[in-house]
This record gives structure tokens, sequence and C-alpha cells, in this order.
């Protein structure tokens, strides 16, 4: 009995992939598991990678649209079918991968009449359309269109502040999630005496980056945030030295109702 338990404690930890799929450009779905975990360890991993999944795995996305024709947001402009609002709308929604770091500019310069569709856009090297055939504007008129874009790499959500009408410049709202969404499940059995459990963990993006490269991203990050913790000096952590010592606020009686 005892050295089935020691064999069973001594089992590596292991991730496989075992289903992945495209549903479309925009839409990857992965489907990994991990195992083996002793009993409540793949809920404290599931919960944290599902949060690392969702908030923490950086995204590009257009910033801000640029055009001295515009006069505001929700204008019209003679030969295109969109609103200006539309258009913007419709920028918002084009995917991006890159490696880039910091604001990079792009741009769309098109002739009408025709489709301004994601494959128009002028882009740096360093950044790529995942789906081409995203739908921007319709021109039915031989005009031009030039517009001036901003591309951004950041993680979360980023609202639009108030747009500067006198240079013709709008910021985009900015959903700099590659991530869609995240799920995870957890499976028990028994090994011998013990009870053990089977993470299973589903990703979808949006194709601008794999399922396991959103897992490889997101196991990254948590690692990372832990590394202060393993590098800490005993001698730093020594809370008898007064210069180690930390003062924390005074709270009343009154304070804390506020917490209750």
């Amino acid at each position: 009995m005892i050295r089935e338990k020691l064999k069973v404690s001594t089992q590596t930890l292991q991730w496989k992939c075992v289903e992945s799929r495209v549903d479309s450009k925009r839409l990857y779905y992965g489907r990994f598991i991990m195992s083996p975990l002793m009993k409540g360890q793949a809920d404290t991993i599931g919960i944290a990678m599902r949060r690392i999944l969702l908030g923490e795995i950086e995204g590009t996305c257009i910033t801000r649209a640029k055009s001295e024709k515009i006069p505001h947001e929700y204008s019209t402009i003679i030969g295109i079918q969109e609103s200006i609002h539309e258009i913007l709308m419709n920028l918002k929604e084009v995917v991006l991968r890159s490696n880039l770091y910091g604001t990079r500019d792009a741009s769309i310069c098109f002739k009408g009449p025709g489709y301004v569709t994601a494959q128009d856009i002028i882009l740096p090297p360093s950044v790529e359309v995942i789906d081409n055939t995203q739908h921007i504007a319709n021109l039915t008129e031989p005009i031009n269109l030039c517009i001036e874009l901003e591309i951004d790499r950041k993680r979360g959500y980023r609202i639009k502040t108030l747009n500067n009408i006198q240079d013709g410049s709008y910021t985009i709202d900015a959903v700099f999630m590659p991530v869609r969404n995240a799920n995870h499940s957890i499976h028990s059995y028994v090994n011998g005496n013990e009870k053990q459990e089977i993470l299973v963990l589903e990703i979808w993006t949006n194709g601008s980056l794999t399922p396991k490269e959103a897992l490889y991203e997101a196991s990254r990050n948590l690692i990372d945030l832990f590394i202060p913790f393993l590098h800490a000096e005993e001698e730093n952590l020594n809370f008898e030295n007064n210069q180690h010592k930390i003062t924390l606020p005074l709270f009343t009686f009154h304070d804390r109702l506020h917490f209750l």
C-alpha cells in the first residue's frame, strides 16, 4: 500500500491537447487536459488559468481613425453607404495579429466605387489581418476614401474617450482580448487508494492566437507573477528588523463599519 501511494505521488503532471479545430477565420477552439492532480488542485489551476486567459493575454487592435473630411462621428459622406459611426464600428471588428510594442500607424486609401474590406488596410510589416473579408465600407461613387489609423497592443478593454473634432481624429473602443471564452471542468477518479482529478480546459480565440498559443502565454504570465516570491531572500523577510517593518494604516471602529 505504501509503494502504491509513493508511485502515484511521483507521477509527472502533463498537459495534452485532445481536440483542436478551426470553426472560422475568427473562431478557433482547443480542449486540453492536465493530469494527474490531487484533490482540489484542478479547481485551483483552472480558476487561475481562466482569469489569466481572459484578462492578461495581450491583443492588437485599431484604436484611432483620422480623416480631415469627417465633420463629426455621426455624419455621412456622399458616395459612401455607411455613416462614419458605422465605419468606426466596422474597424473595431478587424482582428489583427502582431508582436509589436507601442503604437504603429496604418492607413486606408481606396478609390470607389467598390467595397472596402480589411484587405485594403495598409499595415506595418509586423502586423497582419486575420480575416481579409471583414467589411469596412461600400463606396457607391468614384470618390476617394483616405483614413489614417493607429494600431496598439495592450490587454483588456479600452473605452474610447471624447473625440477631438478639430483634427478629425476619433478613438475606437478596443477589445485587446484574443481569447473569447475559456471554461474549465474537473473529472475525478480513484487511483488505488487515492482520489485524483483531471483538469479539462476549453479555449476559444478570435484567430489572432491559437488556443495552444494562448495557453502558453497564460502559463508564462502566471509563472511571471510568482517569480518575485521565488527570488525573495530570507534577510529581506526579516520583519524583526525595524527597517523592514511595514507600517499599516490605522482603522477606527467607524472605518470598519464600511467593510461590513
